[in-house]
């Protein structure tokens, strides 16, 4: 199984996205997923971070922080590279341009969503992370404003699955 998958990142690259909640596990899932694919990982935290956007979170900022992403995304592809996103995609509006990005490309795009319970979530969220500042009442608010991703998406739990189960079902998705 890794070698067809070492065979398919090289020769071809892919538009990897994780998205889901804030406090669901995202972040610590793409990086082992980039470390063991070997490919860039773009977070839509650090890059907020690095572009001094932090607290700063109505929809014009957020559609910047998406374009910036989109953009590194677009340069690393047309090198032929692969890229894994990380953020919360929870809106069809920061979704799109990514879609057609890969449809632009002839590039696949494969969704993967990462979620865990709520009471998880609340104790993740209550500690103080590297990048995010969303707390439970962030949680709750992206929650109701969330549109469900049609199409096809691999659905993970990372309070319920292992990082390196969801790892290998992630190779499995990606393989197909």
């Amino acid at each position: 199984m890794k070698a067809e998958l070492q065979e398919f990142s090289a020769s071809r690259p892919g538009l990897f996205i994780v998205f889901g909640l804030p406090g669901t596990g995202k972040t610590t899932f793409a990086r082992a997923l980039s470390t063991r694919l070997g490919l860039p990982h773009f977070n839509t935290d650090i890059i907020r971070t690095e572009l001094g956007k932090k607290q700063q979170y109505d929809v014009r900022v957020k559609s910047f922080i998406y374009e910036q992403m989109l953009k590194r995304t677009r340069d690393e592809l047309q090198k032929g590279k692969g890229v894994i996103l990380d953020g919360t995609f929870h809106r069809e509006i920061f979704r799109d341009p990514f879609i057609g990005l890969g449809r632009d490309l002839g590039i696949p795009v494969k969704w993967i969503e990462v979620t865990a319970k709520e009471d998880v979530v609340r104790e993740r969220v209550s500690g103080t992370r590297p990048y995010s500042e969303a707390d439970f009442e962030v949680y709750q608010k992206i929650r109701k404003e969330f549109e469900p991703l049609t199409g096809e998406v691999l659905r993970l739990c990372s309070d319920a699955e292992g990082l390196p189960e969801m790892i290998e079902k992630t190779v499995e998705f990606l393989s197909e």
